[in-house]
């Protein structure tokens, strides 16, 4: 799933491309892409006609785009979820569920979903703002609503590694895999070090270089493995280039030169280095 850097690039692009626009068709086909909306594809097209975007807006990983109405059509960009911003007379692409055609004429909005994974959905929103579906989760580094000091204290009374504190979306939203590595690295701290074994200083480093490393990947248009995250434009990032750990298992650390390694944790991997980030003596050492 694309991760906070990812999304925002995103969400910029539909705040230039779409924002201001009025929908005068939406065509969604499959139930699957609206599987989060109960009454159907049919249903959620026909209440989206006539709505004006007034603007497009991201918590952590989830983006909405905000109408002029009570609801908000939330996207879950799932793995391999895309928004592209095209012509008309573009060839439609074969994994292409969603169309959206604007008052104004082109360019229309698709939703583009390999894996289908992804989705689209109506949710009522809230005095905040916010979604009600996307309530439950916390606040991003980005956001003035998130209270560093609060979640360094919250994670602080955690017995739970500090990889697993900061992969909790309802504690701090945003940070996936790939991000938490780089942070972890950074702060030169291990990912299976207890949260409680930690500083309230080394906890609050760890989130300033996670907020770190996820500005300077925005500056680079987020990460791209594959073809599958692209921006509006169909463009991939390129932060890749500039990962230190993430993916680089056996190349030499860019700190001391120690081969970096991969170990397998909660089902998926996690990069580190064996002499900037020794691990634990013991569980909770």
């Amino acid at each position: 799933m694309p991760e906070l850097p990812e999304v925002e690039v995103v969400r910029r692009g539909l705040a230039d491309h779409v924002a201001g626009r009025r929908i005068a068709r939406a065509t969604i086909t499959g139930a699957r892409v609206a599987r989060r909306h109960e009454p159907g594809p049919v249903d959620l097209a026909a209440r989206l006609l006539g709505s004006t975007v007034t603007a497009a807006r991201r918590r952590g990983k989830y983006l909405w785009l905000e109408l002029d109405r009570a609801d908000a059509l939330v996207i879950h960009l799932g793995m391999s979820g895309q928004l592209l911003v095209e012509p008309a007379d573009a060839p439609l692409e074969k994994h292409c569920h969603a169309r959206f055609e604007f008052a104004d004429g082109d360019p229309q909005l698709r939703f583009v979903d390999q894996r289908t994974f992804g989705g689209l959905a109506l949710s009522p929103v809230g005095p905040d703002g916010i979604p009600v579906v996307v309530a439950h989760i916390a606040p991003d580094p980005f956001e003035p609503a998130f209270d560093q000091r609060a979640v360094v204290l919250a994670m602080k009374r955690r017995d739970s590694a500090v990889k697993r504190a900061l992969l909790d979306q309802s504690l701090v939203s945003g940070i996936g895999n790939i991000y938490a590595d780089e942070a972890l690295w950074r702060a030169q701290v291990h990912g299976e070090r207890l949260c409680s074994s930690l500083t309230k200083p080394a906890l609050s480093r760890i989130l300033e270089q996670a907020r770190q490393v996820m500005t300077e990947a925005l500056g680079h248009g987020g990460t791209s493995f594959d073809a599958l995250y692209v921006n509006v434009n169909g463009a991939s990032g390129f932060f890749d280039r500039s990962l230190h750990v993430y993916g680089r298992e056996g190349t030499p650390c860019d700190r001391c030169g120690a081969p970096i390694r991969r170990e397998q944790f909660m089902n998926r991997s996690s990069y580190s280095c064996p002499r900037c980030q020794p691990r634990p003596r013991r569980h909770g050492g």
